[in-house]
């Protein structure tokens, strides 16, 4: 299949990456950048074409899909050109700024009926799948408890980049930018979260406009109640954890391998020790889950199915952290907006 990427950030090099590590018949057709000297420049070393349009790109009979890894703000309008010449489209987290215009975007695709998925690729890893189906054969019992932890590290010069961290360009601060990966993981693992009461925050050790601490205490539609704490001011950074306990035994994810202990004394383990980007560089991480999801949507597409992450999985991400800034404001108990 023929890939198209637009946006040439940070995250684009793991993207050309994961296609051209593929076996799968997946080749990088092209790139389109902000900044057309740096869009040819990128192209070249890449070895692939360099777009001039998004119109271009659109008018292309020959592209498959395209990887949308721009900045939340500027998606819009690319969406509408991709979605009305029947493109398929795999986006980076998140959709958008926040749950309303993220849901503009799902049902603009809806209408014109082209397949929208999500790069949340901590659903692709080793430990996370066999955790995903630990619980579905009810090995764990009821899950009672729930504890998400993202004790993540940025330097000032990270923030330091022009809108990042606002709302105008991100949508929000830490929950959005980094540990939005961690809560679509607990709800791809539990279901969607019902209620939420938080606390948002920015540090002394940064400048930014939104937060870089939050703190949450929530319920789950599946009957567990649980907490969150995410930074990135917690030097120098350590892996994101999920903690499960249900009542036959106790799960811990992190660093990329599962722990499942017993209430009979056996313990299980699974999954490969891996970085996640949660110290000072924000790339420090394979490019393996990204090359998962990617063959992912591919083979959705070839097989007309549905993809790793759908698009409607991910508005309930923005509905979760709408639900926190709100909190965050009031001091009050927020009920989740259901995005079925």
């Amino acid at each position: 299949m023929n890939i198209v990427l637009i946006g040439l950030g940070m995250v684009a090099t793991t993207h050309v990456t994961a296609i051209q590590s593929s076996n799968q018949g997946l080749t990088l057709h092209g790139v389109l950048g902000r900044d057309p000297v740096h869009t040819a420049n990128f192209a070249a070393i890449k070895g692939t074409h360099a777009y001039a349009s998004v119109a271009d790109i659109a008018r292309d009979g020959s592209v498959d899909f395209v990887i949308l890894a721009t900045p939340p703000d500027t998606r819009h309008d690319i969406v509408e050109t991709l979605a009305a010449a029947g493109k398929p489209i795999l986006m980076e987290k998140p959709i958008e700024r926040d749950l309303t215009a993220a849901t503009k975007i799902v049902e603009m695709c809806e209408k014109e009926s082209v397949p929208l998925g999500i790069v949340f690729q901590h659903r692709a890893r080793e430990a996370s799948i066999a955790l995903k189906s630990a619980i579905g054969l009810g090995a764990l019992g009821e899950i009672c408890t729930v504890e998400l932890r993202v004790p993540w590290w940025r330097d000032q010069s990270y923030y330091d980049v022009s809108g990042r961290g606002s709302y105008a360009r991100d949508g929000g601060g830490v929950m959005i930018s980094q540990a939005i990966h961690t809560l679509d993981l607990a709800m791809w693992l539990l279901g969607p979260i019902s209620t939420i009461q938080a606390l948002m925050r920015r540090t002394p050790l940064h400048e930014l406009e939104a937060e870089d601490w939050a703190g949450a205490l929530f319920e789950t539609e599946c009957g567990a109640v649980g907490t969150l704490m995410a930074t990135t001011a917690a030097y120098s950074g350590e892996a994101e954890t999920i903690t499960l306990q249900g009542t036959k035994a106790a799960a811990h994810l992190g660093s990329g391998v599962l722990t499942i202990k017993y209430f009979n004394g056996e313990t299980e383990l699974f999954g490969v020790a891996s970085t996640t980007g949660s110290g000072a560089d924000p790339m420090a991480f394979s490019h393996v889950w990204h090359q998962s999801v990617i063959e992912d949507f591919a083979w959705s597409l070839s097989n007309n199915q549905p993809p790793m992450a759908t698009a409607r999985s991910g508005l309930r991400t923005h509905a979760v952290i709408d639900a926190m800034q709100h909190a965050s404001r009031t001091g009050q108990r927020v009920e989740v907006s259901s995005c079925n």
